[in-house]
């Protein structure tokens, strides 16, 4: 179990990294004249066919997991990829990158209510003094009180992205379907991408794309440059990974530990954008942080472990559990 958790960190720690650079990029592309319907698309895309072979060969003798384990991918395919990245990337062209990550990350104490609500895990004492003190958080981020504008549209997505980053962590923490962490992920990433084609088609929202340079930490990047790293690194690396850490960790832990995500999305910003936001925001991202440490602190040890039974043909080896 000490192995196991180490590895979980580790891998945990290398998704948060790597899903930080994604709004940096995104804000980009979106300012060099990309839709955030387009970036998403071709984010989602690229990680697809990354992950598409090392997925099949993972399940060769095993495609009975399809067939009960394709509702939880639809699902994480549709929330917690293509509705969740999709609201982010339109959070990032009203809102700072920083302010919309917060948000987004609000979805944290949303996955506390659904183990009390689903798993009958009430929230204790601690938990409910957590939620309070990042909701006080929230307010500051917002600046309800003070000068800084806020563009109300851009927190309605930042917080819808907030829904979808809650079921990311609960799906992927869920070991009862038996399927692979990167046969989920390359599922949920194909879905995602059928399902933001799908908006675009019909029209619901515009698939703008454009050839321009992208301006990024002062250089000016070639279009497809951007979307390699927002497809395999901000995508087909961090989703592997993440998926693979919150198996091991559990969902709570799991969604803990995703939250230095923050720290390398903030550092992300001031180096690829030259953006940082505002004192009293800052002071209100520290209340969040701190709002999810005291309910990391109220955990039982049994919060700590994954969710659901585990299926006898998920015992493939460690190393492949990537």
């Amino acid at each position: 179990m000490h192995n196991r958790m180490l590895i979980g960190l580790a891998l945990a720690i290398i998704s948060a990294a790597t899903f930080g650079t994604s709004g940096s990029v995104a804000k980009g592309l979106l300012d060099s004249g990309w839709s955030p319907l387009a970036a998403v698309t071709w984010r989602v895309g690229v990680a697809t066919l990354v992950l598409l072979v090392p997925a099949l060969l993972m399940l060769r003798g095993r495609w009975h997991l399809l067939r009960t384990g394709w509702v939880s991918m639809a699902l994480f395919g549709l929330l917690a990829v293509a509705a969740c990245q999709l609201t982010y990337f339109l959070a990032v062209e009203r809102i700072s990158v920083a302010v919309a990550l917060l948000l987004e990350y609000l979805g944290i104490i949303l996955v506390v209510g659904w183990l009390w609500l689903r798993h009958g895990q009430r929230p204790r004492p601690l938990t409910i003094m957590g939620a309070a003190v990042a909701v006080a958080g929230l307010a500051f981020v917002l600046d309800l009180f003070g000068a800084v504008q806020i563009d109300l549209l851009g927190v309605f997505w930042g917080l819808c992205a907030a829904v979808g980053l809650a079921t990311y962590f609960i799906i992927s923490a869920d070991e009862s379907t038996g399927l692979p962490p990167l046969v989920l992920a390359t599922g949920g990433l194909a879905i995602g991408t059928a399902g933001l084609v799908a908006v675009g088609l019909a029209g619901i929202l515009p698939m703008t794309t454009a050839t321009g340079d992208v301006q990024l930490a002062g250089a000016a990047l070639p279009w497809w440059t951007a979307i390699l790293l927002l497809g395999v690194v901000a995508a087909a690396i961090s989703y592997a990974t993440g998926i693979a850490a919150t198996r091991r960790l559990g969902s709570k832990l799991g969604s803990f530990v995703g939250l230095t995500e923050v720290m390398f999305s903030f550092v992300w910003a001031w180096v690829l954008l030259g953006q940082m936001p505002a004192a009293i925001q800052l002071l209100g991202g520290a209340l969040i942080l701190t709002g999810v440490v005291l309910v990391k602190l109220d955990e039982r040890p049994d919060d700590l472990l994954p969710r659901g039974p585990q299926v006898v043909e998920d015992a493939s080896p460690q190393p492949l559990e990537v």
